[in-house]
């Protein structure tokens, strides 16, 4: 009981430190920006937009690597299924649903690829996923004929574009779907497994917890959510590219390092992730505003990245 008390302990102190540098990285943008338009309505929201799609793809990808695993086919499942959907979202053709069940059944099914690879074919994540990632990659070009699939419906294009007033619905996608990634994970069994099989797989499995399957399911999840992310980006656009979701896996990645998550599996929580997926928007909607180059973004997110993950290396080394 002790331990586990130090955990929760441990993990608000680094939530709140990862809250404190956002909130301070907020400030310091509103302060430098001209005519403090960083806070203004419309630029919030157009911030909310800007995070649903990485932050979508993040909670699926913190599953991943809470269970001590990585998930680099992400970015080319969002373009498959994006073709996949702007392909059966032609006018007249079919109700809105079925390219949007299409589209997640193309994730669904990437991700139980990669967890079957992982888990019964016990080969690295990295390597399942470096190559479906290609291979997947492969099939979106080859099923659009290397060319963005266009004319999709108005209907389909309402999926992303829609509003409540002035807020945008796909800021309702993320607030909906962090709501359930994080109480799945932090108040249900299925949650505890998830943690207890990246902390210890060899003490989970002889506590009775299927790791296989464990391991099959957060690759499902991440799929699915990326597959959902391939239809707001292919209904945000207009249109179905096979070039698009280009390293989106690693935008998903360092959302879910900054947050908090450890790389060796077992810990992090989804309001870190969160708050990592604003963070890495709110630095490039920041940085275009004062007209700074999208190559210096590029820099800075990865300066980040090391240093985030450094601090956990030392976390662990303390703890």
């Amino acid at each position: 009981m002790n331990a586990v008390m130090q955990r929760l302990r441990g993990w608000s102190v680094r939530d709140a430190g990862i809250l404190v540098v956002f909130m301070a990285l907020v400030f310091a943008l509103w302060l430098v920006s001209p005519g403090h338009h960083f806070l203004s309505v419309n630029n919030v929201l157009l911030i909310l937009v800007q995070t649903t799609i990485n932050g979508i793809l993040a909670m699926g990808m913190m599953y991943v690597i809470i269970s001590g695993e990585i998930d680099l086919s992400v970015g080319s499942t969002i373009a498959l299924a994006g073709v996949v959907a702007a392909m059966l979202a032609h006018p007249g053709e079919y109700p809105v649903v079925v390219p949007i069940l299409a589209a997640l059944t193309v994730g669904a099914l990437v991700g139980l690829l990669n967890g079957v690879g992982v888990a019964y074919g016990a080969i690295p994540s990295f390597i399942v996923t470096l190559g479906t990632m290609t291979a997947v990659r492969g099939l979106a070009l080859i099923v659009s004929g290397g060319a963005p699939v266009f004319n999709v419906s108005a209907t389909f294009e309402a999926v992303a574009s829609a509003k409540i007033g002035r807020f945008p619905v796909m800021a309702i996608y993320l607030v909906v779907i962090f709501a359930i990634c994080a109480f799945v994970l932090s108040r249900t069994v299925y949650g505890r497994r998830v943690y207890a099989v990246g902390g210890n797989p060899v003490a989970a499995e002889v506590s009775g917890v299927d790791v296989k399957r464990s391991k099959v399911s957060v690759f499902v999840i991440a799929g699915l959510l990326a597959g959902f992310c391939g239809v707001l980006l292919a209904s945000r656009t207009i249109s179905g590219s096979p070039t698009a979701g280009d390293s989106y896996e690693l935008d998903a990645i360092a959302a879910v390092v900054i947050g908090g998550v450890s790389m060796s599996g077992g810990r992090g929580r989804a309001s870190g992730v969160l708050i990592g997926a604003l963070m890495i928007a709110v630095i490039a909607n920041g940085l275009d505003i004062l007209g700074i180059d999208a190559n210096f973004q590029r820099l800075v997110k990865g300066a980040i990245i090391v240093a985030a993950v450094l601090l956990d290396v030392k976390a662990r080394r303390r703890s």
